[in-house]
C-alpha cells in the first residue's frame, strides 16, 4: 500500500491544444500519446485527454493533454480549459488557409481566457515532406514563422502522419513551462 504522497511523476502540466475543426490536433494528440497514426478520425466531441509521463532533464513530467474540438458550438465548452492551463498549443493545417487565418482569433481567446504566463507554441500541422501533399501546401513556413513570432510563440511545423517534430513541439513547451515553474 502505498502513501498518497508517492506520486509517479517531478512535475504535471497542463497542456491544450486549439485550432480550427480538421486540422489535426488529435491525430498529434494520438501521434504523442500513443506513438500511432490513423487515417480516418472523427471530430472531438467537446473535449477529450491523454496523459505521457516523460523524463526531461532529469525530472519525470506528468504530461496531461487535453484535445478541444475545433467547432464553434463547442466553444463555450472548451473556454473553461484555457484557464487551467500551463502550456497550449494553436494547430493550424498548413494546406488550407482558413485555418491559419484563424490563429489570430485563436490567440485572442488566450488572452481572454488564459492566463498572463501561460506558454503558447504554434504548430503548422500536415507538413509532409514526401508525397502529393507538398504541392497541397498552401501556407509557407515563412508566412508560419512570421505569425508566430508576433505572438511571442515558439514555431514548429508537423506531420502527426510521418511523426515530425511532434516529440519536439511537446517537448520544447513542456521544457519552457518546467523553467518558468522552478
Amino acid at each position: 500500500m502505498s502513501k498518497a504522497n508517492d506520486k509517479q511523476y517531478d512535475v504535471l502540466i497542463k497542456l491544450l491544444l486549439i485550432g480550427d475543426s480538421g486540422v489535426g490536433k488529435s491525430s498529434l494528440l494520438v501521434r504523442f500519446a500513443d506513438d500511432s497514426f490513423s487515417q480516418s478520425f472523427l471530430a472531438t466531441i467537446g473535449i477529450d485527454f491523454k496523459i505521457r509521463t516523460v523524463k526531461l532533464d532529469g525530472k519525470l513530467i506528468k504530461l496531461q493533454i487535453w484535445d478541444t474540438a475545433g467547432q464553434e458550438r463547442f466553444k463555450t465548452i472548451t473556454t473553461a480549459y484555457y484557464r487551467g492551463a500551463m502550456g497550449i498549443l494553436l494547430v493550424y493545417d498548413v494546406t488550407n488557409p482558413s485555418t491559419f487565418e484563424s490563429v489570430t482569433s485563436w490567440v485572442r481567446a488566450i488572452e481572454q481566457h488564459a492566463s498572463d504566463s501561460v506558454n503558447k507554441v504554434l504548430l503548422g500541422n500536415k507538413a509532409d515532406t514526401a508525397g502529393a501533399l507538398l504541392e497541397q501546401r498552401r501556407v509557407s513556413t515563412e508566412a508560419g514563422q512570421k505569425i508566430a513570432s508576433q505572438h511571442g510563440m515558439k514555431f514548429f511545423e508537423t506531420s502527426a502522419k510521418n511523426n515530425v517534430n511532434v516529440e519536439e513541439a511537446f517537448f520544447a513547451i513542456a521544457r519552457d513551462i518546467q523553467l518558468r515553474l522552478q
